[in-house]
Parts: structure tokens; C-alpha cells; sequence
């Protein structure tokens, strides 16, 4: 026999989720005189802002597009990314003096601890007049006449509006669940295979080894494949490769795909490597090579047959290093896999976009029922547009 008390409360709208998404739309619908409750498994909100951007929080990026999301439909997220920009934002964190600064390619981080971003998506929920309860599951949920019922840990919520924003699998350490997607299916939604994205490569055998025996090694890369291509700097690993341009390129692998990796990032390599060659004629390919690349990452590439070991320039020919260049500069890997959830940083996949409306992010078949975030099947790259998604399609819903 459930020992829950046979309460009923009703609100406006319902959401489920205490992160970035849930607690800005709970503010804003707030703020339009909706009577809001917020709910979460979770015993602390927003504990993904907490730990992100190296615990500063990289809440949005200034060059944020359309362009720089994943979706299979590309054209989804264009409307609410219109509505809600970066600079809507920043005038947010002006009202509540927090400060920030920009680092590589439009990143924007907090000049202090990520908190603060927390206390101020609390502090406006609770301003608007809404309501946090934390370490609340959630038993079941029906459709009525008018709205849902929704059976939790602690009671029974009617509501006009539910609002799903529980996020990704991502993370499952931080409490990540498939709620989002059971939810959407549970009301006919189709859902687009949940995968890890922005995560990175482990390799097997040879590779593994080598790759762990110049773990902590960085260096500027293009990492591609058909669909993408990155600029940013490589990792490597005890289990791999890492680093920003690998995560990027993740969300757009599928298993079984090489990577190509261009080790000179369009560096004149030919004029450098020939005119070394010209100066020092005595010396190695690999000293030559050693000003264009790490010396250890050298080594390694040598130690396994990818680059010849020459010990004197003078007996390479001008062909001979051309076809270094061309190998360093398609550089052709195959990863066995990801590290999966326990490091991805968010899902790819979700509930597909053609169920919903792109200007509220309602469900087009369940009146009332919204879906926000990361739960959504769209997903951005690494550097803060993950974090103006769930600004911009929150504020969408909360328009509606």
C-alpha cells in the first residue's frame, strides 16, 4: 500500500527538469503570470552548469547560428535561435552583475564560479513567483481534458502545461535518464537513436599503446570526415584522443568511420621542410619535421612506419617530401569507439523535431505537452551553443 498522501495540487505548467532549460523557462513563464512548480530527481538544480566550462560555465558563444547544431532537420532551431540570442543573454547577466569574458572562437565564460549562473536562474524562478522541489521522481503521467496529471514522489500535479526538459543521457553519474524519451513515446512521439556526441575516441591494440605513450600531448589539428571539418587542438590519451577538435568531429561520426586528421593545419610544409633541407643537409627528416610538430608526436610517427626515418635530408628528394607532407596532412585513423556516456558531454539524437512546433517547441499531435533542450533533437557544437539552445527554445515555449 503507498504510504504517498493523497494530494492534488494544480498548477499552470509543469516542468520536469531543474536545468538550464527547465529553470529559464519556470522564470520566464513566471514572469507572465503563469503559476510554475519545477521538479527534479535530482537533491541539486542544474548540476551540468555547475561542472561546465571548467566549473565557469561557457553559457553561450556569440557566433551562435543555425549552422552550428546537428538535427535531422537543420532548419529546426533556426526560429528560436532567432527569437533568444547571445546578446539576450548577456543583457540578462548585466540585470544580475555577473561577469564574463570571452575566450577562443566566441566563448563566453563567467568571471567566477558557474554558481552564478545557478543562483540566478533560481533566484528568477522563485522571483516569477514559481516553485523548486528537488529529489521528486516521477511516477506516472496522464492526459486529461485539461492538461495532465502527473503522479510524483510527493503528490499528484495537474497542470495545464507539461514541459519536458529532463535532457540527455549524458553523464549518467549526474543523474541523466531516458525520461525525455519514454515521455515522447508514451504520447506517439518518435524518437531519433539517443548516441553520446561531443565525446572522445578509445582505440585498440597498437594504437592504444602508442597513443598512451604521448598521453598529455597537445597539438592544432583538422580533424574530418565527409560531413565535418574542425580546426582546434588534439589530445591524446591513455585510452585515445581527445581535445576540442575531436570532441567537435564526434557528433558527426558513426562507428566504423576513419578520421582524418591533418597534422600541419595548412602550414606551407613543402617550402618549410625544403628549405631546412637547403640549411641543414646533414640533418634528419626528423629534426626537420620537429619545427612544424611536437618532437615526441615525431618519434611516434616514425616508430610506427608513417613517416620514413631519414637520417639525412640530403638523400630525400623534392617528391619524397611532398608525399611526407601529404601523409602528415591526411593523417587516417579509425577509432574502436567512444568513451560513451560517462564522458560525453551531451546526446545527439532525441525527440524528433518533426513531432514539434519550431516557434514553441509544443508537441503538434499534444496540446499542452513541450519538450525543451537538450531532450530535443538538436545538438550543438562545443563552445556554449548547447547552452543558448536551452536559453532560446525555453524562452520559445514560454512565448507560447
Amino acid at each position: 500500500m503507498s504510504t504517498r498522501p493523497d494530494i492534488t495540487e494544480t498548477f499552470d505548467a509543469l516542468v520536469l527538469g531543474a536545468g538550464a532549460a527547465g529553470l529559464f523557462y519556470g522564470a520566464r513563464a513566471g514572469e507572465s503570470g503563469h503559476r510554475v512548480l519545477v521538479v527534479d530527481h535530482a537533491a541539486k538544480p542544474a548540476e551540468k552548469v555547475r561542472i561546465s566550462g571548467g566549473g565557469r560555465c561557457n553559457f553561450t558563444n556569440i557566433h551562435t547560428k543555425p549552422e552550428n547544431f546537428l538535427s535531422a532537420n537543420p532548419h529546426f532551431a533556426r526560429s528560436a535561435l532567432a527569437r533568444y540570442t547571445p546578446q539576450d543573454f548577456i543583457d540578462r547577466l548585466a540585470c544580475h552583475d555577473i561577469r564574463w569574458h570571452e575566450k577562443t572562437l566566441g566563448q563566453l565564460f563567467c568571471d567566477g564560479r558557474s554558481g552564478a549562473i545557478i543562483d540566478m536562474l533560481v533566484g528568477e524562478l522563485r522571483e516569477a513567483g514559481g516553485e523548486l522541489r528537488l529529489d521528486t521522481s516521477i511516477a506516472d503521467i496522464t492526459k486529461t481534458a485539461d492538461g495532465f496529471r502527473v503522479e510524483t514522489s510527493g503528490n499528484t500535479i495537474e497542470c495545464r502545461r507539461l514541459v519536458i526538459a529532463t535532457g540527455g543521457l549524458s553523464i549518467p553519474k549526474m543523474g541523466a535518464t531516458g525520461l525525455a524519451y519514454d515521455v515522447a513515446r508514451q504520447f506517439g512521439h518518435a524518437v531519433i537513436e539517443p548516441r553520446p556526441a561531443l565525446v572522445p575516441f578509445v582505440f585498440e591494440g597498437r594504437e592504444k599503446t602508442d597513443f598512451a605513450s604521448i598521453s598529455g600531448l597537445a597539438c592544432a589539428v583538422e580533424a574530418r570526415n565527409a560531413r565535418a571539418a574542425f580546426e582546434e587542438a588534439l589530445l591524446f590519451t591513455h585510452r585515445g584522443l581527445s581535445g576540442p577538435a575531436i570532441l567537435q568531429i564526434s557528433s558527426y561520426w558513426a562507428n566504423g568511420e576513419p578520421i582524418v586528421i591533418d597534422l600541419l593545419r595548412s602550414q606551407d610544409a613543402v617550402r618549410a621542410l625544403t628549405g631546412f633541407k637547403a640549411d641543414h643537409p646533414k640533418k634528419s627528416l626528423a629534426s626537420a619535421l620537429e619545427i612544424l610538430l611536437p618532437n615526441r608526436l615525431v618519434g611516434l610517427l616514425i616508430a610506427r612506419g608513417e613517416i620514413p626515418d631519414i637520417p639525412r635530408l640530403a638523400d630525400m628528394s623534392h617528391v619524397a617530401i611532398r608525399e611526407v607532407v601529404e601523409k602528415l596532412s591526411a593523417w587516417t585513423i579509425k577509432p574502436a569507439g567512444t568513451e560513451g556516456w560517462r564522458t560525453a558531454e551531451v546526446t545527439a539524437g532525441g525527440v524528433d523535431t518533426d513531432g514539434l512546433s519550431s516557434k514553441t517547441m509544443e508537441s503538434r499531435s499534444v496540446p499542452g505537452l513541450f519538450f525543451i533542450g537538450e531532450c530535443v533533437d538538436v545538438t550543438g557544437w562545443l563552445g556554449g551553443y548547447n547552452f543558448q539552445w536551452a536559453w532560446a527554445s525555453a524562452a520559445a515555449a514560454a512565448q507560447a
